[in-house]
Formats: structure tokens, sequence, C-alpha cells
């Protein structure tokens, strides 16, 4: 199964959870997503979420300076952005109960 399309549905779910665990820019919320397993992210895919995220007022960001290369750019998580975290969590635990439920006996 391509599970590329299951990941553009909880993608959103997915970076929250990242960030959760501290702040975060792109290519490391990209990494992260990776060592959990989730190897077939793109990176356009989620500096979009982020951007989108970052949009919908769940996320605040800050730019940290670097002397070696370009600025960059973290984002980190509010309290609007825990309060869809833990709300997402909750229907994905619902959802991937039944999908269990339903795809037990194959």
């Amino acid at each position: 199964m391509d599970t590329s399309q299951l990941l553009k549905g909880v993608l959103d779910l997915a970076v929250l959870a990242v960030l959760d665990r501290g702040d975060g820019y792109g290519y490391e919320v990209v990494r992260g997503l990776r060592a959990a397993g989730l190897n077939e992210v793109g990176d356009a895919s989620v500096y979009g979420t982020l951007r989108r995220l970052y949009n919908a007022g769940l996320l605040t960001s800050y730019v940290v300076p670097s002397e070696e290369g370009p600025h960059r750019k973290y984002y980190s998580l509010n309290p609007p952005g825990r309060d869809r975290l833990r709300e997402m969590a909750k229907t994905w635990r619902a959802f991937a109960e039944t999908m269990e439920g339903l795809v037990a006996a194959a």
C-alpha cells in the first residue's frame, strides 16, 4: 500500500506532534518525521504544512541568525496549536481503533 496518500491526511497531526517535542526549523521537522518512520514525507509538503499551520495561528516562529549559512526560521507550538494537537490526537486514536477493528480479521 502506498503510504504517501495516508500521510497527506495526517501530516498536520504529525508535524504538530514533532513540534510538541521541541521547537524546530523546517528541515529539522522533516528529519524528526523521518526518524519516526515517516520516510516518504517530502520536504515541500512539510514546509507547506508549516506555513499553513502558522497562518492558521497554531504556531509561532522566530529567526535564529547563522554565521555559516542562511538564518533559520524556527517554529514552536503555541496554546491554540497544543489544543489542536490534543483534539487531532483524540480523533486519530478513535479512527485508528475503528480501522483496527475493520482489518483485524484480514
